[in-house]
């Protein structure tokens, strides 16, 4: 959706489990079968989101499960890519010299609270320095993980958000709370496509 706030119009979505809330093209399908099947050159950009789960740290718990790294893989298949391309994943995730951004700073919070969610981003294009963070300038801090919608203090350990609230809060309005916990906020994705519409134009 934040491409589509930046003025990409036309957008292909690939996962492969079903996003029937997904408000684009959408194609169920491996990404990396689908990619080798398809002509990529009609794309400006891809964005890729290899999973997150290896590198959280919800990995370093007693009965965390076992999960594939493939940003590598995906790393080595966006270099084949004659275009621009996009990897976004959560701190910790070996990226090239990413850029961080938090929600923080586009302003992104609900009622009171703050949204923090911090997302790395590395580009085969110079991104330009986001401005710094804004922490702590609201009294509550909104997290929105797991399915849940918890205040990051830990002050409140029940589900303290709405659904409702964790939508306003992320700038989402099509998904469902399990389906934002695995989000990120359209505007860090505007901040970016703008910048690439700019080189484009050029």
């Amino acid at each position: 959706m934040g491409y589509w706030k930046a003025g990409f119009h036309d957008i292909t979505g690939i996962d492969n489990k079903p996003q029937k809330n997904y408000p684009f093209d959408f194609h169920q399908a491996d990404v990396f079968e689908w990619c080798a099947e398809n002509d990529l050159s009609q794309y400006d950009l891809i964005h890729a989101s290899p999973p997150c789960q290896k590198f959280t740290a919800l990995n370093k718990m007693w009965n965390a499960k076992s999960h594939e790294d493939l940003i590598d893989p995906m790393r080595f298949m966006l270099r084949e890519f004659a275009g621009r391309w996009v990897i976004e994943n959560v701190p910790g995730a070996p990226l090239y010299a990413p850029v961080i951004l938090c929600g923080t700073m586009f302003g992104l919070g609900c009622d009171g609270a703050e949204l923090w969610r911090h997302r790395l981003f590395e580009a085969n294009f110079p991104l330009s320095i986001p401005p710094e963070c804004q922490h702590r300038k609201k009294p509550r801090v909104i997290g929105v993980y797991g399915g849940h919608g918890m205040d990051r203090r830990r002050k409140v350990n029940t589900q303290d958000f709405s659904v409702e609230q964790r939508k306003e809060a992320m700038g989402i309005w099509w998904m469902n709370g399990i389906e934002l916990s695995q989000a990120i906020p359209p505007a860090y994705t505007e901040w970016i496509g703008k910048q690439i519409l700019k080189c484009i134009k050029k």
